[in-house]
């Protein structure tokens, strides 16, 4: 264990020895080197685990802890276990599918140490999305696109809507648990999302744009092991979401009342009503649009039959005023 590393960083793993091998060369390429690693096996076969952090040199060896869950606790309870094993003052979460850019940490870590940042629990970085699938033993990349390339800063008003950060972006203060607490463990879905509205609701996050610094690993067309919940999981995470408004809801409703609730959804019903007629104004103009285009293509069909009637009946005559001026 390297005792006193600044960052404690967490990967959550269960039986993808490929993906573990790739986020142990990843985490140990940073440019930044005070870090301890907590990596927890999940419910997963411990000898991979084992066989891949003995390969590890001695040096990068003292500077991993690995937790073995004889059963799945869950995501976020494998990350709350990692999280209290370690000590470092920021913590972030690099789940084993992902990855970084070598200068992620450091990054980062002088991005919260500027006393300009001193408010800020913690900071997300520039993601990229990267499409891949695994061919027996390699990961192929297919395609990549910028997450949210929209986004310029990070704000509890656009967290509302949508999770727009992951895991693998975003490095903050140990403190904010003591602030917030730690990962909602009843959630097997958008945990993380759940936890970000906490942060976001106690205090600001930054944001480094620029090149991406942090890469999200997506697999659509994987099962099992080596999937990702966002798509193996959809429905959960439809219905958790749904959920984590709920009783975000009820706590607003138990501190201010129902009243400011009742207002908005009525404004909200007024707003839907509106969209719909405006709908059915559309849907009714596409089809008397529908019904021209009709009529006009009907008659530029009778067009083309009537002037090529009256060419084929032009022929003859004009062979007759031929044969009469020859005469």
């Amino acid at each position: 264990m390297n005792a006193g590393a600044r960052v404690t960083i967490v990967t959550r793993t269960k039986n993808r020895p490929i993906f573990l091998a790739r986020a142990l060369d990843d985490i140990f390429a940073q440019t930044f080197r005070d870090f301890e690693l907590v990596i927890v096996n999940d419910g997963g076969d411990p000898a991979d685990v084992d066989r891949l952090t003995s390969q590890r040199p001695e040096a990068e060896r003292e500077r991993i802890i690995t937790l073995h869950h004889g059963e799945s606790v869950g995501m976020e309870a494998a990350s709350n276990a990692g999280i209290k094993a370690g000590s470092g003052d920021f913590i972030v979460i690099h789940d084993d599918d992902d990855f970084w850019a070598p200068n992620f940490l450091e990054s980062t870590v002088a991005y919260l140490d500027d006393p300009a940042h001193g408010a800020e629990s913690g900071v997300m970085v520039r993601t990229e999305i990267v499409i891949e699938e695994l061919v027996a033993d390699r990961i192929e990349p297919i395609r990549r696109e910028i997450f949210w390339a929209d986004m310029q800063q990070i704000t509890l008003a656009d967290m509302l809507k949508i999770n727009r950060a992951v895991p693998i972006s975003f490095l903050y203060r140990r403190s904010l648990h003591d602030a917030v607490g730690y990962y909602n463990e009843d959630l097997p879905v958008v945990g993380d999302w759940e936890f970000h509205l906490r942060v976001l609701s106690h205090s600001r996050v930054g944001f480094l744009d620029g090149e991406p610094l942090a890469f999200w690993s997506q697999r659509p067309e994987s099962e099992g092991h080596d999937g990702n919940s966002i798509f193996a999981k959809a429905a959960d995470h439809a219905r958790y979401d749904a959920l984590v408004r709920d009783e975000h809801l009820r706590e607003g409703v138990a501190q201010g009342g129902l009243g400011g609730m009742l207002y908005l959804t009525q404004v909200l019903a007024e707003q839907e009503e509106l969209i719909r007629a405006q709908q059915r104004r559309l849907d009714e103009a596409a089809a008397k649009l529908d019904h021209v285009l009709e009529r006009l293509d009907a008659l530029n069909q009778t067009i083309v039959v009537r002037t090529s009637v009256g060419e084929f009946l032009k022929k003859p005559l004009l062979l007759v005023k031929k044969l009469g001026g020859r005469g």
